[in-house]
């Protein structure tokens, strides 16, 4: 392992080669550099989940301590892929190499490592596929695109797999529709079946299989967060709101990121929740149990996702709600609108979600009975049911990240937009090819938010930097709003290293300094403290 201090801006942009011209790419070795790659996990969180082929090990060394059968478990797991998920064999086969996907990629353009290109980065895998599972590549070899499996190309796997925030950005310029995130979700399925898996992920998924939430947090301290949140609100307010936890019978069951109540700039979004919810009204609870909306599992491999998933509807059965209303969060919704189904239901045991104030029947949830806290909102605001003061967030000049599971995996492109420019006078969108379908990545996604990371997710966040960049220069753009809870904790130090004049917020946040709540006291500060601005931020085109 290479030890290096963190590069200047200038220093990563100055050693990206976009060129693929004399690269041997497929004989090249990876370099486990510090920066570049993810620690494994520890062997006590490897336990509380039950994980095969259990160890304490080190990407960087040169010994793995890999199971002496692990070139036979890679490949029968392979088999049982295969035949479980139909996709995963398509879209190894149907590959043409056209390279439409390769400079769609956060990752290539960062590093100008052509194995961050999604067509070669999948091509680490169905060189394999080939080898094993076709007759060409059995009879033909490297001569049909084939290799041998060894411990390199395991150790390449490694590397490049959790080189992807599975973004699925290359997905929607495939003319074949080829789902590279798909992929890169069976060979990280793969590795964990050799215990190669990493604490990022791994440590997240084991706090909220035994406690409910992502961060180990207990019930008690759960609830003594809360009641932090209403002094809190009270005191910008003067008016006290209620945050109902474990309480049967209400009418529905809220669940948001664990980062909404115990970081920033998330704790802000939580106070917005909080108090809009008192303004309609709202028969809901918390649950000390369920108090996770994410789901790390689907980093890991589908059963790790679904037995993640399976808390929350269980919570919601033991409660007795309704329907579930989920909070911002990323990963959380695509689990939701992509797998819930096949994973844990249909959930039959509830109703199909209809807001109680505007009476609105929110159908795209007939089977999952959970809808995102944008739909409801965007409603309320459609019906007139918040009264609204836009000037209060005048001292910021806005623009929207779509955060890839909310937009691509889940459609939610309108509904965010709708509740910013109804609270917001000052709104800017980043340039068309990098925002809804086509957004780009924070870079830390699918597990991979991690410090020891930190050069490959400052890399990989460059695009998405580079067009907040383009409307903080035209437009004098200072806070960048989104709605996912790795956006929030990934874009403070992405945009501190690249565009260090643009702050972060959550949606709700900007709801939150907006909403006129009936008998509030004067308001003079945004929901930071801050002074409220006694005129709008000019434009400077």
């Amino acid at each position: 392992m290479t030890e290096e201090r963190l590069k200047k801006p200038d220093e990563i942009l100055n050693d990206v080669c976009l060129s693929s011209e004399n690269q041997d790419w497929l004989n090249s070795k990876p370099d486990f550099r510090r920066g570049t790659y993810l620690y494994s996990a520890p062997l006590k969180h490897q336990s509380y989940l039950g994980l095969p082929n259990q160890r304490e090990w080190n990407p960087a060394d040169a010994d793995w301590k890999l199971p002496e059968n692990w070139k036979e478990v890679i490949l029968s797991g392979m088999a049982d892929l295969l035949r479980k998920h139909r996709s995963f064999r398509l879209f190894l086969d149907i590959c043409v190499r056209c390279g439409a996907c390769a400079d769609k990629c956060h990752f290539f353009l960062g590093s100008g490592d052509p194995k961050n290109m999604p067509v070669l980065r999948a091509e680490l895998l169905r060189s394999v596929y080939r080898r094993y599972f076709t007759l060409s590549g059995r009879l033909f070899g490297r001569f049909a695109g084939a290799r041998d499996l060894d411990e390199d190309v395991l150790k390449e796997w490694f590397y490049y797999f959790y080189q992807c925030t599975e973004c699925r950005r290359c997905s929607v310029y495939c003319p074949y529709g080829i789902d590279t995130c798909e992929i890169t979700m069976m060979g990280r399925d793969l590795l964990n079946r050799v215990g190669c898996n990493v604490q990022w992920v791994i440590e997240p998924a084991s706090n909220c299989f035994r406690t409910g939430n992502h961060l180990g947090v207990p019930p008690h301290a759960f609830k003594e967060t809360l009641d932090f949140a209403i002094d809190e609100i009270k005191g910008l307010t003067g008016i006290s709101v209620e945050a109902p936890i474990n309480k049967k019978g209400a009418e529905i069951l809220f669940v948001a990121p664990s980062a909404d109540y115990f970081a920033n700039p998330h704790w802000f979004t939580l106070l917005g929740y909080l108090m809009m919810f008192r303004e309609i009204g709202l028969d809901y609870t918390w649950s000390a149990y369920a108090s996770e909306g994410g789901n790390f599992g689907l980093f890991h491999s589908a059963e790790l996702a679904k037995r993640l998933n399976a808390k929350i509807y269980a919570e919601a059965k033991r409660l007795g709600v309704r329907w579930i209303l989920g909070g911002e969060c990323g990963h959380m919704w695509r689990t939701i609108h992509q797998y819930m189904d096949t994973f844990n239901g249909p959930a039959d045991f509830l109703e199909e979600p209809v807001s109680p104030v505007t009476g609105t029947k929110f159908e795209n949830a007939k089977s999952t009975k959970m809808i995102h806290i944008c739909e409801f909102t965007a409603d309320l605001i459609y019906n007139n049911a918040l009264k609204l003061d836009k000037s209060r967030n005048d001292k910021w000049s806005i623009t929207f990240h779509d955060s890839c599971n909310p937009a691509r995996s889940m459609g939610l492109l309108e509904e965010p937009r709708y509740i910013i420019k109804n609270t917001c006078n000052n709104f800017y969108e980043m340039p068309e090819n990098t925002i809804r379908e086509k957004t780009f990545c924070c870079g830390s996604g699918a597990g991979l938010g991690a410090d020891e990371n930190l050069e490959m997710r400052l890399r990989g966040g460059f695009p998405r930097a580079n067009a907040v960049k383009y409307v903080q220069e035209r437009h004098g753009v200072n806070m960048l709003a989104c709605i996912c809870a790795i956006d929030k904790a990934a874009f403070p130090p992405l945009l501190d290293y690249w565009v260090p004049e643009v702050g972060v917020c959550g949606v709700h946040e900007l709801l939150g300094n907006a909403l006129i709540m009936e008998g509030e006291t004067e308001r003079t500060t945004n929901l930071r403290g801050e002074a409220l601005a006694d005129e709008a931020v000019d434009d400077i085109r």
